[in-house]
C-alpha cells in the first residue's frame, strides 16, 4: 500500500500531520510517539520574539470539545532555531513551522529566515481566534490576505507555503481561492471556531480572555463541510483538520477532498493518536482493497 501524499513539491510518507499548537515542538511528545512515523510535525506557532500568551485560566472543557485562549505563547524565532529545530532534524519526518505576526513585515522576515534554515514547510497562521490583534485580521479580510501572501511568497525559495484559513468567514471558497491565486502551495483548515463558556456559579467567563478557540469533535462536521467546499474551489492540496480523533474521522476528511490531515485536540487525550490513526488508515485500505491512499481523496459520492 502507498500512503505517501504530495503537498506541492513536498512528499509526505503518509497523510497524518500534527496540528500546530497541540504537539509542542515535537520533543514533548517523543516519549509517546516515534516522530519518524509521522507524515509531518507542525510545530507550535512561532513569532519573531517570545510571547507569554494570555493570562490564565486559558483552557476549559466544553461539550464534545475544548475551549482555549493560550494566546500563541512561544519561545520566539531565535530560540526555536537554536533549541528546537536541531532536535527535530534528528528524525526522518518533515518539519513544518507555523508562523504568526502583527504586521506583514514580521511574516516576511520569519518566512525568509526559516526558509534559509531549511524547514520543509511554512504555515501562515492568519486565523487564530484567541488573540486581539495580528493574524486574525489577515484571515478574515480577502484583500489583506492577498497582500500578505503576495509579500511572503517571493521570499520562500525551498519550503512549501501553506495558508491556514479561518473558519470564521462567510464563504470559505473565496478565501481558499485567494490563497491559491496569490501563491500558496496548499491550504489548511479549519482553525478553531470562536466560542465562549460561562461559569453559572460565579457568573464569570471560564477563560480569562472571555472568548477563545473551540476545537475537538464538536467542530468536526463544520470542518468536513468547509474542507469539501474549499477542495472543490481550488486545485492546490487541502490539509483538513478539526475534531479528528481516530482513523474514521481522518478518512471522512480525505473523502471530503483533503490530501492530508492534521491531528490536534486528540493529542491531549491520547498522546499516541497520530500513530494510531496511521495504523487505522492502513487497516482501512487493506479492508477496502485499496493500494493507494490518494484514491480516497475526494472520493465521496455526493449523489
Amino acid at each position: 500500500m502507498n500512503l505517501s501524499v504530495g503537498i506541492g513539491p513536498l512528499t509526505l510518507k503518509n497523510p497524518v500531520m500534527t496540528a500546530s499548537g497541540t504537539f509542542g515542538y515535537g520533543k514533548e511528545y517523543s516519549e509517546f510517539v516515534d516522530l519518524n512515523q509521522l507524515g509531518a510535525v507542525v510545530v507550535k506557532g512561532i513569532s519573531l520574539h517570545p510571547m507569554n500568551g494570555n493570562p490564565s485560566p486559558r483552557i476549559c472543557e466544553t461539550s464534545c470539545g475544548m475551549l482555549n485562549a493560550i494566546g500563541l505563547q512561544n519561545v520566539g524565532l531565535k530560540a526555536f532555531l537554536k533549541e528546537k529545530l536541531p532536535y527535530l532534524r534528528k528524525f526522518d519526518t518533515k518539519v513544518i513551522v507555523n508562523i504568526l505576526g502583527n504586521t506583514t513585515g514580521e511574516y516576511v522576515k520569519l518566512a525568509r529566515v526559516l526558509d534559509d534554515a531549511g524547514v520543509d514547510g511554512i504555515e501562515l497562521n492568519v486565523s487564530c481566534p484567541n488573540v486581539k490583534s495580528g493574524g486574525v485580521a489577515f484571515g478574515t479580510d480577502r484583500k489583506a490576505l492577498a497582500r500578505l501572501i503576495g509579500k511572503v511568497r517571493p521570499v520562500i525559495r525551498k519550503a512549501v507555503l501553506i495558508t491556514k484559513l479561518s473558519p470564521n468567514v462567510s464563504n470559505i471558497r473565496e478565501f481558499a481561492k485567494v490563497a491559491e491565486e496569490t501563491g500558496s502551495d496548499a491550504v489548511s483548515l479549519i482553525n478553531s471556531l470562536t466560542g465562549m463558556a460561562i461559569d453559572i456559579e460565579t457568573w464569570k467567563p471560564k477563560i480569562a480572555n472571555v472568548t477563545g478557540g473551540l476545537s475537538g469533535p464538536a467542530i468536526k462536521p463544520v470542518a468536513v463541510r468547509m474542507v469539501w467546499e474549499a477542495s472543490h474551489a481550488i486545485s492546490i492540496p487541502v490539509i483538513g483538520m478539526g475534531g479528528i480523533m481516530n482513523a474514521s474521522d481522518a478518512i471522512e476528511f480525505l473523502l471530503a477532498g483533503a490530501t492530508a490531515v492534521a491531528v490536534g485536540t486528540a493529542n491531549f487525550i491520547n498522546p499516541e493518536a497520530t500513530t494510531d490513526i496511521i495504523r487505522g488508515l492502513e487497516t482501512y485500505l487493506k479492508g477496502k482493497g485499496i493500494e493507494d491512499i490518494r484514491k480516497v481523496t475526494g472520493g465521496m459520492h455526493a449523489k
